[in-house]
């Protein structure tokens, strides 16, 4: 059972941690040359610092230290973690090639392996549990490189990619807390209270950024905390539970792959195409974007949630939800339909419709 005061009190530390810790981050980042520039791909106009990820993780190693918890795989999650972010923190400062990027995640991700922290299993549809065999190690390796990735890939706008997988692990806490899994639960409540007590400083118009420090941290934490609990739980469907949660990033991910894939450019080139760059394109305000791409993933979250305990039948019914909210999303951002908008005008006579009768 939780004792839910000391996650309260872990949540408040790693929250004032974080909040305070950004302060001298932010010092230390304009002292070594850490710092964002503008160019033509980016939105800000203003020279701002990066290196808010490491605030993130000292708030969230405090908030986990007065937990105490205890894991098999803790000593390599707490390894892999800090190569992720050293890893980060010379991107942030040096901006260094995708391959020695890459080659800090693989790292990570290895350590995992050997540790034996692997997807052992999946249950899909149809098929229902498949033991991955051989491919264990490939497919978790994938899944840790992919979600920093794709966390890495949406932080384009002030307050986004924070916001985003702050609610991502919420929802991992929600369902840690139904299935008594301890030590997820633990690092989910303290990654929460640092990525708020950062969220202050981060939100639009934000002071410092994450950075690749903090979005590989985050990303590889969250992929963590899903091969503790999520992939662990074989009950219907659970391989599609976490992709359900995370699917603002992998959706924008994979929309970026076939992107550069159609126009033959290198997948891992930056540029400006994102679905957050796309809201904006589409008339929304930078501060709108966050907000509806927050309404989002909090939408997918509850999904992820309720698909966590559902029937055979509800699932379906989710799964059929999720993809009409991914649709709506697209068209949100204009990337289907050459533009065109006609659920979502829709969906706006109706909103007001209602304001009218009222």
């Amino acid at each position: 059972m939780f004792n839910y005061v000391d996650l309260f009190i872990a949540f408040l530390i790693a929250f004032s941690a974080a909040l305070l810790c950004t302060y001298p981050v932010k010092k230390f980042a304009i002292k070594i040359g850490a710092m964002d520039k503008p160019n033509s791909r980016k939105i800000h106009i203003h020279e701002t610092p990066r290196l808010g990820g490491l605030a993130i993780f000292i708030g969230a190693l405090l908030g986990t230290l007065y937990l105490q918890p205890y894991h098999q795989h803790l000593p390599e999650i707490l390894i892999g973690s800090i190569i992720i972010l050293i890893t980060g923190a010379l991107d942030d400062r040096f901006t260094i090639k995708p391959i020695l990027k890459l080659s800090g995640q693989l790292a990570a991700a290895f350590l995992l392996v050997s540790s034996g922290l692997i997807i052992e299993r999946i249950t899909i549809p149809i098929f229902g549990v498949i033991d991955l065999g051989i491919l264990s190690v490939p497919i978790t390796i994938l899944w840790v490189i992919g979600i920093a990735n794709a966390i890495n890939l949406i932080d384009g706008l002030d307050g986004l990619a924070t916001g985003v997988t702050t609610i991502a692990m919420t929802s991992i806490f929600v369902m840690a807390l139904i299935d008594t899994q301890i030590i997820v639960a633990f690092l989910s409540i303290a990654l929460i209270g640092a990525n708020l007590g950062f969220l202050y400083h981060n939100f639009y118009p934000a002071k410092i950024y994450m950075g690749d420090t903090g979005s590989n941290f985050l990303g590889y934490m969250i992929a963590v905390l899903s091969m503790l609990g999520l992939f662990k739980n074989v009950t219907f469907f659970s391989f599609i539970i976490p992709v359900i949660i995370l699917a603002v990033p992998i959706f924008d991910t994979l929309v970026a792959i076939v992107r550069r894939a159609y126009n033959k450019e290198s997948i891992m080139a930056a540029d400006n195409k994102h679905l957050h760059y796309q809201l904006i394109q589409a008339g929304y305000s930078h501060r709108k974007a966050v907000i509806i791409i927050y309404i989002f993933s909090a939408l997918f979250g509850v999904m992820g949630i309720l698909f966590s305990n559902a029937s055979p039948t509800l699932s379906l019914l989710i799964t059929l939800v999720v993809i009409i909210l991914l649709y709506i999303f697209a068209e949100l951002a204009g990337i289907v339909m050459g533009g065109k908008r006609p659920i979502v005008s829709f969906l706006r006579k109706i909103l007001r419709k209602i304001e009218r009768s009222q």
